[in-house]
């Protein structure tokens, strides 16, 4: 398990540092087309990397629902989600210390990525457009996910369909809640930030996690798996 805790930690880094990373470093020239893609780039290059050894799951949600299909003990379950936690922190981290860098950078001001709702944010969409928004995509990505890692499916093209499934998702949401759907990746970003990202953090805890679940529950009865 220490092999799968490292790759871990070094999964989620990596995504909280390029997916958040393309926002706050290059948001302004790539736009969220850019940053949509950092994001699912970041999966597959933790899929394909990091795969074999831990699965890549780099998302607590993803691990619960790994878990309620019946595919991990709630031993690793633990030992994953905290891995997942330190990983983000530790990208973040990195992230900060990069972009504080640059002259006039303000964390308060120009952030690192974090995820939120509501008035100042981006579209500025409520909380139960947000609610709805993280547990209706969190619940799609996880069931790609345990679609397209179950037996019987074609080899190799399991980091791809996750990668572009979580480009989509960006592309579809980041003015709502900037897109979370991973409590880790809300996680990292807000323990630095701090203030309104705090606050809002439940929301990106509560929602992907219930997606989660659902895409679990559903996998292991059988609804959305190959039998």
């Amino acid at each position: 398990m220490s092999k799968v805790f490292i790759a871990e930690v070094i999964g989620t880094a990596i995504l909280v540092l390029f997916g958040c990373g393309a926002a706050v470093l290059m948001g302004a020239e790539i736009g969220m087309l850019g940053i949509s893609l950092a994001f699912g780039l970041a999966i597959v290059a933790a899929a394909y990397g990091i795969g074999p050894i831990s699965g890549a799951h780099l998302n607590p949600a993803v691990s619960l629902g790994a878990f309620l299909s019946g595919r991990m003990s709630a031993a690793s379950l633990v030992t994953y989600v905290i891995a997942q936690l330190v990983g983000a922190v530790i990208g973040a981290a990195v992230l900060y210390l990069i972009a504080s860098g640059k002259t006039g950078y303000d964390i308060a001001v120009n952030g690192l990525g974090q995820n939120g709702y509501g008035a100042g944010y981006l579209g500025e969409y409520s909380l139960t457009s947000a609610l709805v928004f993280e547990t209706v995509m969190t619940f799609l990505f996880v069931t790609v996910i345990l679609g397209a890692t179950q037996d019987g499916v074609p080899a190799g093209f399991a980091g791809l369909a996750i990668g572009l499934t979580l480009a989509a998702i960006h592309l579809v949401g980041i003015n709502v809640t900037g897109v979370s759907v991973n409590p880790a990746r809300s996680f990292g970003p807000a323990v630095f930030v701090g203030g309104k990202a705090v606050a809002d953090l439940w929301v990106f805890i509560a929602a992907p996690l219930a997606g989660g679940a659902l895409a679990g529950v559903l996998h292991r009865m059988g609804v959305t798996r190959a039998t």
